[in-house]
């Protein structure tokens, strides 16, 4: 392993550690958790499969933040076509819902950002993700971590999938956008909002047809 590459593993494991000893997430994923989420939207609901294996501690996040009803009437506040659907951060008169601390970087697990995957946003810093999030409407290579001669490219933790309502994100990701606020071009027209988001055991869910 390289220097980067070794300074990266010990950082993460620190990381890791710290973020569970004060008051974050647990490191150990819950074996009898559930391992789906239903984001019910105006526009329909997606079901969304976590990977508590690959990204622990932001499905754990991803889950308080849920359970706690933050994401409650919160919007999609930036549509950009033919690349992502992002929220979980704002209500539609934009206000800013309260976070917690950010969750450690975990974008280095081997998902990518692929067509239908669910990842968390960020500022810079690789450690600020918080609650807002983000499903990918195509591969999107450039939002992946990468190992470079020069060191690591940090990109965005991706931490579960779109397993039924993709036709739902493809709706959204098609609406109007310039709808004011401090995202402008990106806000959709017309409030896209999310209701609730649930933790679900899979069999809940209705198949079409059934």
């Amino acid at each position: 392993m390289n220097f980067f590459g070794e300074n990266l593993r010990i950082l993460a494991v620190v990381a890791f550690a710290a973020f569970a000893l004060f008051g974050g997430p647990s490191a150990v994923a819950d074996e009898d958790a559930p391992r789906h989420a239903n984001i019910q939207t105006s526009e329909g609901n997606i079901v969304v499969a976590l990977d508590a294996e690959a990204a622990p501690l932001t499905v754990e996040n991803f889950m308080q933040y849920a359970k706690s009803g933050h994401y409650d009437r919160t919007i999609f506040h930036r549509i950009v076509r033919g690349f992502l659907i992002q929220g979980g951060g704002y209500s539609q008169f934009f206000n800013e819902r309260p976070t917690r601390d950010p969750v450690p970087y975990e974008g280095d697990n081997n998902l990518k950002n692929v067509r239908g995957t669910i990842a968390m946003a960020r500022m810079d810093h690789k450690d600020s993700a918080q609650a807002q999030w983000y499903i990918n409407l195509r591969d999107n290579e450039k939002l992946d971590h990468q190992v470079t001669d020069l060191g690591p490219i940090y990109g965005y933790t991706v931490f579960g999938h779109v397993v039924e309502g993709m036709d739902v994100v493809d709706r959204i990701g098609a609406v109007a956008t310039g709808g004011g606020g401090p995202f402008d071009a990106e806000v959709p027209t017309e409030p896209i909002i999310i209701l609730r988001i649930d933790p679900i055991e899979w069999d809940d869910v209705e198949t079409p047809g059934e």
